[in-house]
């Protein structure tokens, strides 16, 4: 999720855990700091563009290491003046701080590594969007009345905004596996022949609904929302560029993103160069996620990828994103004017 949501996050749970014994200005200042800790991961250079992308939400979020961080952060506040008697409290609150960020991250579509060192399966639901006002506001709003108001009413506004998060989350696995099932009989009844597929909300929301199949040929693009009613979801296929892919299969960073992606990729040819693309993120024809990573014809990969993101114009994104959402029969966003 967006640094905002894991601070957020962060602080409430701080204050839930702590906010009785240090205080509530104490346990969200503790709960916000560590509850961004694990993305400070993206000031690391390993290298390249692909191994920034790959590596990120690695070992930062693994629960195996923040299990092990926790305690000794824990330690290090009781070491603070007054907080000698809270050493052990500590410890249990920044666990659950830590661990509530990565189990969050897993939400989204990108990819958190939770079990390392034991895998690096890049575990994503993709039941919610990085950024979704209507899970972060009731944490911020919990967390503004416990800050204002203090003392009981304020911890239990906090509990409150945690509870409406919690259930928003849960309403997200919900409508998903709603869209799914509505998506999976669409496909079916064309006739599809499908190698994966994966529904996941559009910008900002849990309304309107986009799925992503793989075929044999290419893959489809359709869009669903909970407001269309008894209309089924319409597909527009692409081509995959599976003739580049021989050639490139033992390219390292091709396979690595063909790993990270689960599949959901994309190889292209622009301006003489070859680009991998990563389908989950964006929608067409603007991806967040494409690496320049090889030059037809000739033997190896790029030394160092080059990372490019192509988005939609924002003002004519969000034009189509709230009409779909409410329900409006337009056409994909690569084809719609506005």
């Amino acid at each position: 999720m967006d640094s905002v949501s894991q601070l957020a996050l962060g602080a409430a749970v701080g204050v839930a855990a702590m906010g009785r014994r240090v205080g509530v200005g104490r346990a969200a200042l503790a709960g916000a700091v560590f509850g961004t800790l694990p993305d400070l991961d993206v000031l690391i250079d390993y290298g390249d563009p692909v191994s920034n992308m790959t590596e990120h939400r690695g070992d930062s979020h693994s629960l195996v290491y923040l299990s092990l961080l926790a305690p000794l952060c824990g330690w290090l506040l009781g070491r603070l003046p007054g907080q000698r008697e809270h050493g052990r409290s500590w410890a249990l609150a920044l666990w659950l701080v830590l661990a509530t960020h990565a189990l969050l991250d897993t939400m989204t579509v990108y990819g958190t590594q939770l079990l390392r060192p034991f895998t690096d399966y890049p575990f994503g639901v993709g039941s919610i969007f990085i950024i979704d006002p209507l899970y972060t506001l009731p944490l911020l709003l919990g967390l503004a009345v416990a800050l204002a108001r203090r003392g009981t009413a304020g911890l239990g506004a906090n509990r409150l905004g945690l509870w409406l998060s919690s259930l928003y989350l849960g309403w997200s696995l919900v409508a998903q596996w709603q869209v799914g099932l509505k998506v999976d009989r669409a496909l079916a009844a064309r006739g599809v022949e499908v190698e994966r597929r994966l529904v996941t909300p559009t910008a900002f929301n849990t309304l309107l609904w986009r799925a992503l199949v793989i075929t044999p040929d290419g893959y489809l693009e359709g869009f669903y929302s909970l407001l269309d009613g008894k209309a089924e979801p319409e597909f527009t296929a692409y081509e995959r560029g599976q003739a580049l892919y021989p050639a490139l299969a033992q390219n390292p960073h091709v396979a690595r993103i063909a790993w990270f992606s689960k599949g959901f990729f994309r190889l292209s040819e622009r301006d003489g160069r070859v680009v991998i693309t990563d389908l989950r993120m964006g929608q067409e024809p603007r991806y967040s996620f494409n690496f320049v990573v090889a030059v037809p014809g000739e033997e190896g990969a790029l030394a160092r990828p080059e990372q490019f993101s192509d988005r939609l114009d924002l003002s004519l994104a969000l034009g189509w994103l709230w009409r779909r959402a409410l329900g409006e029969p337009l056409p994909p966003p690569g084809q719609w004017a506005g």
